[in-house]
């Protein structure tokens, strides 16, 4: 959520900020700024999409400026309620990503002693409050660290002067500094200026950096300076381009194979001594939010199956009654796109104490998840520019396949089964009679109000994961279900018309499946079936290949292309669905 950008340097910097706002739109926004130095604070705030150079143009040549783009937490969304929030004098300019949990509290005692708010913003609370720690100190730098120990919260400022100079702080949202020789970068994420930059500053809590003539570090509490100690990044790839493809989602959907072969290269030395690890852990916790959450029931599923693992998943918001039971023999996995995720950094931030051992499967390189891991891999499965996440689920699942391979001892095996599976999806996303089929159930689904999704087994997460793709994209109630649980609950909403999609594998599960099946083609519902044949039952069928044990990664295509097609169908912003945010830095 929200992403900050900032650039000192000898190129434009209303262009330069404005190209790093569009890489770092995939985190959700509303409305975005940027503030430029020009003799005086030069300021442009707008409500809606970012779009192009045209959008700045009113603000002057300048080599210096902070950009923002924010989702909107306190107060509506607006021109005046988006970021940066000037100083009263207009001597500087500030944006925030996250929340200040005590700005209330905070805001009472500025308002009694006079100061006046033009906003609904958090943000403006820490405006004023530097303003107010500035006439104790006589001193913009010393003001600034002082307000932001005030703050409570998951919190990351940067700020502007009017002669140039730029100060960003963290606890907790992301905030990372790219340099070379002739500039620096400020941001949210290092994707926003990888083509730029490969020596990273990765700031961390409790630190502050700022730029006066020359880049300082120091620890904020004890206001002591500290070595810059960069380090590269090594991008893969840092391409934001469509590409050809009409959505980044449909770009990222074909993306899959090429990353299911990336999952298949990697360093056997490190998994053998992350194997040990998890075979003499007491519990393994697998954890995640939204589809990493998701994500992580699968990568569990798969421990338990093929490793012979006691592996349980947990959500990353909701894990409270856990905590007195984690002990420095377990292990916890978390899977995630962004590595940002503030309520699962939270959960290992607590296990990190009690010594837990803790491992990590992340898309962006630095990020604070991977930093705090004693087992760190990356997904390299490149920018992934749409809100709604595809190829890095398949990714994350598709790892968890083979780690758990790798822990029965047949690692071998595993390798043979994903390049088969890459070339079987390749094949089946560049045959275009597949997405006809897709195409014209999207459209029958789209006139619906409820759609119900059936699975069991290694299939009944993936149709979790097909419920909150086409919620997502289309907005419309979906349920995924136990097959095995309809009997109990769901079965009282079965009645003529009803779409219900099902996948269904060549496995255990398969007749109990096809039972349920049964049960609510009874009562009228009509069947939308994902299998590798045609079954009983079924009113519609997407036909996709059986490609045995990997048979659930390829189930989740043809659902993340029904939730594309759905959402091309009714017109909705594919690729930045309403309300959400990839990256949720706040809790």
């Amino acid at each position: 959520m929200c992403g900050i950008f900032g650039y000192i340097g000898p190129k434009n910097a209303p262009e330069v900020i404005l190209e790093g706002l569009k890489r770092l739109e995939y985190r959700g926004y509303d409305s975005w700024g940027i503030a430029v130095v020009a003799d005086q604070i030069n300021l442009n705030k707008k409500v809606g999409a970012i779009g192009d150079l045209d959008e700045v143009n009113s603000l002057p040549k300048s080599n210096t400026g902070i950009g923002h783009t924010r989702w909107a937490t306190h107060g509506g969304i607006s021109e005046l309620n988006a970021h940066p929030h000037f100083s009263t004098d207009k001597s500087f300019a500030l944006a925030q990503n996250g929340i200040v949990e005590n700005y209330q509290e905070l805001k009472s005692v500025l308002l009694k002693k006079g100061y006046k708010f033009k906003t609904e913003t958090d943000t403006e609370v820490i405006v004023r409050l530097i303003e107010d720690k500035l006439k104790e100190t006589n001193n913009l730098k010393e003001a600034v660290r002082l307000a932001f120990l005030k703050l409570l919260g998951r919190n990351t400022v940067i700020l502007l002067t009017k002669d140039g100079q730029i100060m960003a702080l963290r606890n907790g949202s992301p905030l990372v500094v790219g340099i070379n020789n002739k500039e620096i970068f400020f941001s949210s994420d290092t994707l926003s200026f990888a083509p730029h930059i490969r020596d990273v500053l990765v700031v961390e809590n409790g630190q502050m950096v700022y730029w006066n003539s020359k880049l300082h570090l120091i620890d904020i509490k004890l206001n002591k300076t500290l070595p810059l100690n960069s380090e590269k990044i090594n991008f893969k790839t840092s391409k934001v381009d469509k590409e050809g493809y009409d959505h980044f989602m449909l770009k990222e959907i074909h993306e899959s194979p090429y990353i299911i072969n990336q999952v298949v290269t990697r360093d056997y030395a490190y998994y053998e001594s992350f194997v040990d690890e998890i075979k003499k852990a007491k519990d393994v916790y697998t954890i995640g939010s939204g589809t990493a959450g998701i994500a992580a029931s699968q990568i569990a599923f798969y421990l338990r199956v093929f490793g012979k693992i006691r592996a349980e998943s947990v959500i990353g918001a909701d894990i409270y009654e856990y905590y007195e039971l984690l002990t420095k023999d377990d292990l916890m996995i978390a899977p995630s796109q962004s590595g940002e995720t503030a309520d699962v950094l939270e959960v290992l931030e607590i296990a990190r104490k009690k010594g837990v051992k803790i491992a990590s499967y992340v898309n962006m390189p630095g990020s604070t998840m991977s930093r705090i891991s004693d087992f760190k891999f990356l997904s390299h499965a490149g920018p992934e520019i749409c809100v709604m996440s595809t190829k890095v689920f398949t990714s994350q699942i598709a790892w968890g396949y083979l780690l758990a391979k790798q822990v029965q001892g047949k690692a071998l095996e595993g390798e043979s089964n994903l390049r088969e599976l890459a070339y079987t999806a390749d094949k089946y996303l560049n045959t275009g009679e597949n997405h006809e089929i897709v195409k014209k159930l999207a459209k029958l689904l789209a006139k619906h109000k409820d759609i119900f999704l059936l699975g069991k087994y290694q299939n009944f997460n993936i149709v979790r994961e097909g419920m909150v793709k086409i919620i997502e994209g289309s907005y419309i109630h979906a349920h995924g279900i136990p097959a095995g649980d309809l009997k109990h609950y769901a079965i009282t909403l079965m009645e003529k018309g009803v779409p219900v999609v099902v996948a269904v594998s060549e496995d255990v599960a398969k007749d109990d499946v096809i039972n349920a099946v049964s049960q609510v083609k009874a009562r009228g519902a009509t069947v939308i079936g994902i299998s590798p044949t045609a079954l009983p039952g079924f009113d519609f069928h997407i036909p996709v290949p059986d490609t045995g044990e990997t048979s659930a990664i390829m189930n989740i295509i043809p659902l993340q292309l029904l939730a594309y097609y759905m959402a091309v169908e009714l017109n909705h912003n594919v690729d930045k669905p309403r309300n959400i945010a990839k990256s949720v830095t706040v809790k």
